[in-house]
């Protein structure tokens, strides 16, 4: 039996139904945003981002070819509303996802988005490094990006509460390791 294969393609306008869909599901309204918003709200939301109108770029990931997760990445430095104000590093990437199927939790999937999310990001030489911000109770968020190669740095508080500080540092290159 092969293993599942995770990979991403950019959300489009097409998929605004199935992610308001996916966002009213009681394990995704838990740990994203706490509310089960209208369609209305998701084309509100998520159409600019879709445009390319924000800094916040979304994607759908695929299992095996078909939607079964939603990720996002956004530059750190100057996203407001509170959100990362000491962020100096224009090259900062953070992100967010969620496995929108309950039936594929606790498989390694959010790991394999992780990582293809993560891979994306380092494939732009700007990128310096990855960031994220789970809730220090979701243990299994946590883990998730401690097996994508996340470590941990510190607790902070960020608009939305209490947040565990997570960062990837870009892979050296062999060629940069074999030199030194």
């Amino acid at each position: 039996m092969t293993s599942p294969i995770v990979t991403l393609r950019l959300m489009t306008e097409h998929d605004l139904s199935m992610l308001h869909q996916w966002l009213n599901r009681p394990h995704i309204v838990e740990w994203w945003g706490g509310e089960r918003p209208s369609l209305q709200a998701v084309h509100e939301h998520y159409l600019p981002r879709v445009l390319a109108q924000e800094s916040v770029v979304p994607y759908i990931g695929l299992l095996d070819g078909m939607p079964f997760a939603y990720a996002q990445s956004y530059v750190a430095l100057g996203s407001g509303d509170g959100w990362w104000p000491d962020e100096t590093d224009p090259g900062v990437r953070g992100i967010d996802q969620f496995i929108a199927l309950p039936e594929r939790l606790g498989q390694g999937l959010g790991t394999q988005l992780v990582r293809a999310l993560v891979s994306t990001l380092f494939s732009n030489p700007e990128v310096t490094k990855v960031q994220t911000d789970p809730a220090p109770h979701n243990l299994r968020a946590i883990r998730c990006y401690e097996n994508a190669g996340f470590r941990q740095v510190k607790q902070i508080v960020t608009p939305d509460g209490p947040a565990i500080y997570m960062l990837h540092d870009r892979p050296s290159s062999p060629s940069a390791a074999s030199a030194a």
